[in-house]
Order: structure tokens, then sequence, then C-alpha cells
């Protein structure tokens, strides 16, 4: 079983190039703070985008260095249906109605 092993490179796709005369592309390491007190070094290309913020290793969000804060987004509540109600009624006039259905419903008229 031993020569029928295959010799040579591993299976899957390996480059027998290296990187000794290669030019990397310019970069600039950006620097981003965790309010938790972590500080995030990531390198980028000159050429591209650095976004506002980075997800800390901690799981907090980390702003940049120096960089415009990111817009807030208003956060909306959900509305539940006393709210919904409350809209359309006012609690004088809830009251009535109360009072009202269980006239109806003492006097046998409902349900």
């Amino acid at each position: 079983m031993a020569d029928r092993t295959l010799r040579g490179m591993r299976l899957g796709t390996q480059s027998k190039e290296s990187a000794a005369h290669a030019e990397l592309a310019e970069r600039v390491d950006v620097h981003y703070d965790c309010p938790n007190g972590h500080i995030l070094t990531m390198p980028f290309s000159i050429e591209a985008d650095v976004p506002l913020s980075w997800e800390c290793h901690c799981g907090s969000l980390a702003l940049l260095r120096n960089g415009d804060q990111p817009e807030v987004k208003e956060v909306r509540t959900a509305r539940t249906h006393w709210d919904m109600l409350l809209e359309r009624r006012t609690i004088p006039e809830l009251e009535e109605l109360l009072e009202e259905r269980l006239e109806l419903l003492r006097a046998g008229r409902l349900g």
C-alpha cells in the first residue's frame, strides 16, 4: 500500500510562487476605540472606504478614532393595542362605552 501513496503536493490549490518579489498595496492602519476600553487596529488599503464603526471582539461597537460619528437611528417602540386605542378614543369615551356594554350584558341582550 505504501507504493500507491501520492507524493508531492497536497490535494487542493497550492501555489509554488513565493511572495518574495511581490509588491503589496499601500496600506494605512486605522484605529477604532471600543466603549469598553479596547483599541482595535485594522490595516486598510489607501484606496478603501474606511467604515465608521467596527465590531469589537467583546461584541460592542468600536467607533473610528478621529472620525465622524455614525448616524443614530431612531428607535421606534412597538405600539400596543392600548396605545392604538388611545389614539382613537379618550378615557371618558372608553368609560362610557364600557358602561353601555355592561348594561347590555346585565340585561341579557348581549351574548
